[in-house]
């Protein structure tokens, strides 16, 4: 989704000091000058155990549509700074008006699992072009890697019980939360309620009925009735508008009806009350009436804590209808993820190799343009993934080194098989790599959460994975810190 539905509108997705440094590169003689940037992540979220990708297809849709249309270059040119003057020369504007993106993008694939500090996302090329695309790359990643990972912990926690998306109408926007069900489903959801997302990323859409339609009949039991009558195909009832148990022996009698005509209750939903208690209840009720084959659906703000501590009291739920606390992110409403630039030459001078310092160790950045290679043992699991940089290769054997605490090393196997992560996606505007379905995409997210150890999975206080820098880069990196110090 974009949500000015005007193409010649995606190069204003940005922050204003995107395009007042554009304007400077320009002015200085610098916008050609090329540029490495990456964008990378400090923490992951929900103080999980990894970080699971997502976002990249739609941000090369946009990559490649990018441009500034007439309409966009007018609203431009009327912005005035405080002293009344125009914010952006003619020229400049005129500049824009046939800019078209065509650095080279080299990414993660989505469904991939990720960690602090590693590239996502890099780009190469023109200095303004890479610094225009900041932000827009940073809102679709950021947001989209964010509940790809919530999804995925729910899914865990529900333990191959089927987990639905049910989030929209309490998502952050429209395209909130279009983009939030395409993430959810990467991260495992089975099917979303969300009809525009199922018809535009062909994701299943699953749905029952709300109260309303109870409330809109004399008594529950012809309202149950009108509902099978209405959907023969969709075989659900939520039974808690009135009195919950009193709603599930409703629905028994109603199965039963359906039965002799050849039909089945395939489930009721539960959406309020002690859902522990209540389950187990209807179970009971539905077992002892021969309907042991229909399914307890389970709604009301539902997340991976409630999911398991429901388990945990023998809830009997087959099916996890999760909305507000997987589409909003709620406990962290943001991923954190920022795009800095790492490596800049003018022509064909060798490369320099910048370096920001800050009071927070978290926010120095790491020199170089940087790849990630990650190891996996003889049963095919993931021991540990190794920044290096790409024009000095990384170490023989590979060392990785702690990015915090460099006298924290870990020596990697010769014998250890290896893939290096970020491929080739985009070059001069264009897609290089064949769009993937959704499907393909999240069966790439179960394999790779598979292959971490299971203490990695965990949902609290997960062992930390073993990701860190090349011997060579953590010696540069230091380097370059004492030197902007004064210490060199």
């Amino acid at each position: 989704m974009f949500a000015s539905g005007n193409p010649g509108d995606v190069g204003l997705l940005t922050d204003l000091y995107e395009l007042t440094m554009a304007s400077g590169y320009w002015k200085q003689g610098l916008a050609d000058r090329e540029a490495v940037f990456h964008l990378v992540f400090r923490a992951n979220p929900f103080d999980n155990g990894y970080t699971l990708s997502a976002g990249l297809d739609e941000a090369l849709d946009l990559l490649e549509s990018f441009r500034f249309g007439r309409s966009a270059l007018e609203y431009l040119q009327g912005l005035n700074s405080p002293d009344g003057q125009s914010i952006f020369d003619a020229g400049f504007l005129d500049y824009l008006e046939n800019l078209r993106f065509n650095c080279r993008v080299d990414a993660v694939p989505e469904g991939t699992v990720v960690f602090p500090y590693q590239p996502i996302v890099r780009v190469q090329g023109s200095l303004l072009q890479a610094q225009l695309v900041e932000t827009m790359l940073l809102t679709i990643i950021n947001f989209q890697s964010l509940i790809a990972t919530k999804a995925a912990r729910i899914v865990e926690a529900a333990g191959g019980d089927e987990v639905l998306e049910f989030g929209l109408r309490r998502a952050q926007g429209i395209d909130g939360g279009v983009a939030a069900s395409r993430a959810a489903f990467i991260g495992g959801c089975h099917a979303t309620s969300n009809v525009l997302a199922g018809r535009k990323y062909g994701i299943p859409v699953r749905g029952t009925h709300a109260h309303s339609w109870i409330m809109n009949f004399p008594d529950e039991p012809t309202a149950f009735k009108a509902w099978m009558d209405s959907m023969p195909g969709s075989g659900v009832l939520l039974v808690d508008t009135f009195d919950t148990l009193s709603g599930v022996r409703n629905a028994i009698e109603l199965g039963r009806e359906l039965r002799s005509n050849g039909r089945e209750l395939l489930g009721i939903r539960l959406d309020s009350g002690d859902l522990a208690y209540l389950s187990i209840e209807a179970r009971r009720l539905l077992d002892e009436a021969g309907f042991t084959q229909t399914r307890i659906i389970a709604s009301n703000d539902l997340d991976e804590t409630i999911i398991e501590s429901l388990k945990a009291q023998g809830a009997q739920i087959n099916t996890w209808a999760v909305g507000t606390r997987l589409s909003t992110g709620w406990d962290q409403p943001a991923l954190g993820g920022v795009y800095k630039l790492a490596a800049y030459r003018d022509g064909d001078n060798p490369w320099d190799f910048p370096i920001k310092l800050s009071e927070q160790s978290g926010k120095i950045s790491t020199p170089g343009i940087q790849q990630v290679r990650r190891y996996r043992d003889a049963d095919d699991r993931f021991v540990g993934d190794l920044l290096y940089d790409e024009t000095s290769g990384a170490g023989d054997p590979p060392v990785i080194v702690d990015r915090d605490d460099p006298t924290r090393r870990k020596t990697i196997s010769r014998g250890n098989s290896s893939e290096d992560l970020l491929v080739q996606v985009m070059r001069d505007g264009h897609r290089t790599r064949e769009r993937e379905s959704i499907t393909a995409i999240q069966a790439r997210a179960k394999a790779q959460i598979a292959a971490l150890h299971p203490t990695i999975r965990r949902r609290l206080n997960p062992h930390r994975y073993p990701a860190g820098l090349d011997l060579g880069l953590a010696q540069r990196r230091q380097e370059r810190i004492l030197a902007a110090r004064g210490h060199g």
